[in-house]
């Protein structure tokens, strides 16, 4: 199928007003360079579907302030691939709804919900870049600034200080988890997207590590 311009707005402008009060780190302008990332997989993998990804990227955090107002124990990705469900059935194909419900739902990848077709592994990769390189950064230091967490520490304090802390840094978020993210990307492009901005996270960090003097 061919998704149309003004089916692709219609579902823009909910996923507009779902995150209108999204915090930073997940709102509305993450899900559109989530979109861009989607783009720029699908123009070096040709054999995707790329109606599929593009609606897919679109939708992938819609049940993101639930699992906020939740405190975590909803997750996101289930939700929202009931709720894509929902709003795209009767619209579109059932083969078409189901490939984005399963997109959807395993773009975060836990307890064994592994993409199963290449549609879902863009989505999964075009989520995680944007976890990476300098919006990466940008993005940890949004979350820490939304903990009160402090500027920076040293790897032993972030190592060994519990999540949701003063100590719950962006430089803890990049050794906890976005350093290992380049190791589980699924496309050949995105590895390589992710290899050059985890390269750039490395350097800024060690970088803040000289100027605080946290590494002498």
């Amino acid at each position: 199928m061919t998704l149309s311009a003004e089916q692709l707005n219609a579902l823009k402008e909910i996923v507009r007003r779902k995150l209108h009060n999204a915090s930073g780190c997940h709102d509305f302008d993450h899900t559109m360079r989530v979109c861009r990332n989607a783009e720029l997989l699908c123009a070096e993998l040709p054999a995707a579907d790329a109606d599929i990804v593009r609606t897919a990227a679109l939708l992938h955090d819609i049940a993101r302030p639930e699992e906020i107002a939740s405190k975590g124990t909803t997750c996101h990705a289930a939700l929202g691939s009931e709720m894509v469900r929902e709003l795209l059935k009767g619209r579109f194909s059932e083969p078409f709804v189901n490939a984005v419900s399963d997109a959807v739902r395993t773009h975060r990848f836990r307890d064994g919900n592994r993409p199963a077709t290449l549609e879902a592994e863009i989505v999964y990769d075009a989520d995680k870049l944007d976890s990476l390189g300098a919006v990466g950064i940008g993005r940890a230091f949004l979350f820490a600034g939304r903990e009160n967490a402090r500027l920076h520490n040293t790897a032993e304090e972030a190592l060994n200080s519990p999540a949701y802390s003063r100590e719950d840094t962006a430089y803890r978020e990049y050794l906890v988890k976005l350093q290992y993210l380049p190791q589980s990307m699924l496309t050949a492009p995105g590895k390589r997207l992710a290899a050059e901005r985890a390269g750039f996270m490395h350097d800024f960090f060690e970088k803040l590590e000289k100027e605080t003097g946290s590494s002498s």
